[in-house]
């Protein structure tokens, strides 16, 4: 079959998607079935595509028909202008995320200019927030801490790809990952982007988050807040004078965050919108 015609047979496929641009989709699973770019995909309409790669493009459309995320059928996220792989038991990154990762490379050449800098990663995923840091500072020293098996191989995945030192990986639920490590009071920065859907909202979000995105990277509890309960108040052990406590957040959680965390003595602490104008990064300082 011709390139042209697996292409319209793939988006006739997928065009009635709620979310997802069919024409771009269809084209990105080509691309890399066929390992070419997209300007091969578009200056070779005529070329025939080998029937194994016809029959794993169109299995590839049936399983998007169904809401499958693209970012798994191809295996990577962009983020912060790296190429991140991606499988299933990871949250895919989000372009929100780097409002915090932004704000934190920042804040370090703000502060930290010259110096060294430890900075602590709860709840790593793919290795998102923790590689990006250590990718674009590396004087950071970066420890990222996740409970789940797959997360921590896809982080180290990552982090083999990018081929960073500055950077590790510790199993664990939140601070008990790195309890054994002496760091109490060693972290200039903790960051965090924990689970943060409350358990009604969950059933109401798209087919391809609540069907196939790992719901324990999404549950934050009955409000949405559970994470930030346990993180806030432990990590005052963990941080060093003035150090940077970091999260991103629900639209609506921006105050009872912010509450949570000045209750616990932070100080400075400031909300962060992003594109929309919507609360999504809450942080201040301990001091």
């Amino acid at each position: 079959m011709e390139i042209n015609h697996l292409l319209k047979k793939g988006v006739d496929m997928i065009k009635d998607r709620e979310y997802g641009n069919p024409v771009l989709e269809a084209t990105m699973v080509l691309e890399d079935l066929l390992n070419v770019d997209r300007i091969y995909i578009y200056t070779h309409g005529k070329e025939q595509v080998p029937e194994n790669t016809v029959d794993k493009f169109l299995e590839a459309m049936e399983k998007r028909a169904k809401g499958y995320p693209i970012q798994y059928i191809i295996g990577n996220k962009e983020f912060m202008g790296l190429d991140f792989h991606v499988e299933e038991g990871v949250l895919i990154p989000r372009g929100d995320t780097e409002i915090l990762v932004e704000y934190v490379l920042k804040y370090i050449d703000e502060n930290y200019s010259n110096k060294p800098v430890n900075v602590l990663d709860l709840g790593v995923g793919s290795g998102a927030i923790s590689l990006a840091i250590a990718y674009y500072n590396k004087r950071a020293t970066v420890y990222g801490v996740d409970l789940h098996e797959i997360p921590l191989k896809v982080a180290n995945i990552n982090k083999k790809k990018f081929r960073l030192e500055n950077v590790q990986f510790y199993q664990g639920n939140l601070f008990e990952g790195i309890k054994e490590l002496g760091l109490e009071g060693e972290f200039n920065i903790i960051a965090s982007n924990p689970p943060y859907i409350s358990k009604e909202e969950i059933e109401t979000l798209q087919v391809e988050v609540k069907n196939y995105e790992p719901i324990k990277a999404l549950d934050g509890g009955e409000d949405g807040l559970d994470f930030y309960r346990k993180i806030i108040p432990e990590s005052k052990g963990y941080l060093k004078n003035n150090g940077l406590l970091i999260f991103e957040i629900g639209y609506d959680q921006g105050e009872d965050v912010k509450c949570m965390m000045g209750n616990e003595g932070f100080k400075n602490i400031q909300i962060l919108k992003d594109l929309q104008g919507l609360d999504r990064v809450v942080y201040g300082t301990m001091e």
